[in-house]
């Protein structure tokens, strides 16, 4: 009997070290960075969701990440029409008084909008940010007014900007969260990932500037050494610490990861890296709609156009962990009919993604165009037209 019990224990060992295995958190589950930054996150770029996360709400100093939000008012105002990338930029007195991180701008300088955003994003021009900001807002007071207002737009709770550039300022502030929200939407500006994995540039403003030429150098090291970063923005003071903001893409997967107030610029680096390869190593995105993609076509009751387009307002994807088997279906939800008025952008259904009963997402569905109530005239325009034609 005593020499029939330590196979069994070793048995029973055995079974419990199975069960152990079977029933416990996989590695990627029980992931745990040793951080030396204040705060971290990594998120998912095409579905939003959050995969890990450190102090993501506390308020800390963002530095030089401000100029994300500063990049996305510019390619926002080129998208609508309101400046474009050849205007020509006067550089004010103000401007090229800014210390730090600096094109050596000079007052009097005239300087193309694209060369400028491009020095932003790569050189982190401080005096270059300014003189952006004066350009569309008439004044960088105005500008800073719609940066708060574009972040609040964004869920960006726990931001408050007070200048275009992240010159420290005890009032200015934002989070890791905040941050990925707002590098999030700018990756959706094609230009800037072109510019933003620019290395350097020698002679960059070359007989553009009285200094002559700048050597334009990218604060980013990961854009050279990092397989598939993309950007997004470094940051540094004195009070911040070292920051960054970086994007990676592999396979269409994409992965933003924030480190704040990081005590030495290779911690951040070393931080950043962590996050992305956690995510590559355990993760992918499906994609179910793309952002304005067309999903119906609906009949507009007594309105100035008798049918409209619908969109997602959106895009929608489903991050999912790798080795998990996602059966999903989609819902849309939309009226049969349109009832104006109607504005572009307004709301008028959702599309749902489920996994049995259980709703995995949901997005928004808009129109595409605007719709007034006709008039008399117009509906018996429109019934005598539809008479005719189905006379003929």
């Amino acid at each position: 009997m005593l020499k029939r019990f330590p196979k069994i224990a070793a048995l029973f060992l055995i079974a419990a070290v199975m069960l152990a295995l079977l029933f416990s958190p996989s590695v990627s589950e029980a992931f745990e960075l040793e951080l030396a930054s204040r705060a971290a996150l990594l998120m998912e770029f095409h579905s939003g969701e959050i995969v890990y996360a450190v102090n993501e709400h506390e308020h800390l100093y963002p530095a030089s990440l401000t100029k994300i939000m500063t990049l996305l008012l510019a390619l926002e105002a080129i998208s609508e029409g309101d400046i474009s990338l050849t205007d020509e930029v006067p550089v004010t007195e103000r401007a090229a008084s800014m210390g730090g991180s600096q094109l050596f701008l000079s007052a009097g300088d005239v300087v193309d909008m694209e060369s400028l955003l491009v020095g932003i994003a790569v050189g982190s021009g401080n005096d270059a940010a300014v003189a952006v900001a004066e350009y569309i807002a008439g004044g960088e007071e105005a500008f800073v007014e719609r940066m708060n207002k574009r972040a609040e737009e964004l869920g960006m709770k726990n931001t408050n900007f007070t200048n275009s550039t992240g010159l420290h300022d005890d009032r200015h502030y934002s989070t890791a969260y905040d941050v990925a929200l707002m590098g999030r939407e700018l990756l959706t500006y094609p230009l800037f990932t072109r510019w933003s994995i620019i290395w350097m540039d020698e002679n960059f403003l070359e007989g553009k500037i009285k200094s002559g030429k700048v050597y334009l150098s990218n604060t980013n090291r990961l854009v050279r050494y990092y397989s598939g970063c993309n950007g997004i923005k470094t940051g540094f003071t004195r009070e911040s610490g070292h920051s960054i903001a970086a994007s990676a893409v592999r396979n269409g997967n994409s992965f933003i990861a924030v480190v704040l107030n990081a005590p030495t610029s290779d911690i951040r680096y070393e931080e950043a890296k962590s996050l992305l390869n956690y995510g590559f190593a355990n993760y992918y995105s499906i994609t179910i709609k793309d952002n304005k993609e067309n999903v119906a076509r609906l009949p507009v009751e007594k309105g100035t156009v008798s049918e409209m387009d619908v969109v997602t307002a959106e895009g929608l994807s489903l991050l999912v962990k790798k080795g998990h088997e996602l059966h999903y279906r989609t819902e849309i939800e939309l009226p049969k009919k349109l009832h104006p008025p109607l504005s572009k952008g307004d709301v008028v259904g959702e599309i749902k993604v489920l996994e049995g009963d259980r709703v995995l997402k949901r997005a928004p569905l808009e129109v595409t165009q605007h719709a007034e109530r006709a008039s008399f005239f117009g509906l018996f325009s429109s019934y005598l037209d539809m008479w005719l034609r189905f006379g003929r």
